[in-house]
């Protein structure tokens, strides 16, 4: 047949698309980090990590900053919560301001844990970046922040 296809790589008309290649990357990138946190045997995922993340940076916070912070969707935020509390990782607290809210601290064995999920985080990067040279690295992070905020 002419013109055809190498298998995995898609119809040719696609192969040189932006798009296309920015998801089949994502979707690489994605398996990688899955089957990391799957083999890190804690029982997160990448979106404990992400909250973990922000409440180390952020300090405490309401779960609907959270949601915003990190793109964890508002109703899922809280279930995710959940399952950091019952590991003892988080701490959720009434806001004496506003009794309808709950503000979110990290715990002790919060901080230990994210420490080790970001070694497992560690090495997915590199698994994923690794067919790239140091500058090649750096190149492609600085024109991807350019694609994810263009203004």
């Amino acid at each position: 047949m002419q013109n055809e296809p190498h298998v995995g790589s898609g119809p040719a008309r696609l192969r040189d698309r932006p798009t296309w290649l920015i998801s089949r990357t994502y979707a690489r990138s994605h398996r990688i980090l899955n089957e990391a946190f799957a083999q890190s045997e804690t029982g997160l995922r990448s979106y404990h990590y992400r909250l973990l993340a922000a409440l180390d940076e952020a300090g405490p916070s309401s779960q609907a900053e959270l949601s915003r912070g990190t793109g964890v969707d508002r109703s899922d935020v809280v279930g995710v919560l959940g399952d950091l509390e019952r590991a003892g990782l988080i701490r959720r607290t009434v806001d004496p301001a506003h009794r309808r809210r709950n503000i979110v601290t990290l715990t002790g064995a919060g901080e230990q844990q994210l420490k080790a999920l970001d070694r497992v985080v560690d090495e997915a990067q590199e698994r994923v970046m690794a067919p790239l040279t140091t500058s090649e690295r750096t190149r492609l992070l600085q024109l991807l922040r350019r694609l994810e905020d263009p203004a």
